[in-house]
């Protein structure tokens, strides 16, 4: 099973999601990650799915997307020639004897603060899934309060483009 990003092409309009997503259930595809967003096309949205699976599977996965009637793209991301990044924002519990731990460690992962309350820090973090995999990690130590993350977002490098 590999991790797989797919970045496709829809039409901006009511329901496009719940399709996709439906489709994803009834071949029983699990999807890891999904994020939404507008395009310089306002009549377009990207869709980034991370999802995980074999050839044959990642196979029937764009073969089955490509029959929405919404469908106008599809391209598989090559992790080794892409730019895929997420982002974390992550309350940790903090106080005089952890906060310049904290803050070291943050430092590493370049995390930037956006709250400082009396009994926490809450940081920001983008980067490579991995990087934030890591990132949590050094922290599960301490106290982490709450923590939200994005799924990841992906583009292709150099001059290759997903359009209609």
């Amino acid at each position: 099973m590999k991790k797989t990003y797919l970045s496709l092409l829809v039409d901006n309009h009511e329901g496009v999601l719940t399709r996709l997503s439906s489709l994803f259930v009834q071949r029983g595809f699990n999807i890891d990650s999904l994020t939404v967003s507008a395009t310089n096309d306002e009549t377009l949205s990207r869709v980034t799915i991370a999802t995980s699976g074999d050839e044959e599977e990642i196979k029937q996965i764009v073969n089955q997307t490509k029959k929405l009637f919404e469908y106008e793209g599809i391209f598989e991301i090559d992790p080794h020639d892409s730019l895929i990044r997420e982002l974390l924002l992550v309350k940790v519990a903090c106080d005089s004897s952890n906060r310049s731990d904290l803050l070291e460690i943050s430092g590493i992962y370049k995390a930037k603060i956006i709250d400082v309350s009396v009994g926490s820090i809450v940081f920001e973090v983008t980067g490579k899934p991995a990087k934030l995999d890591s990132y949590i990690e050094n922290l599960k130590d301490y106290c982490i309060l709450e923590m939200c993350r994005t799924g990841a977002t992906a583009l292709q490098r150099g001059d290759v483009k997903l359009s209609k």
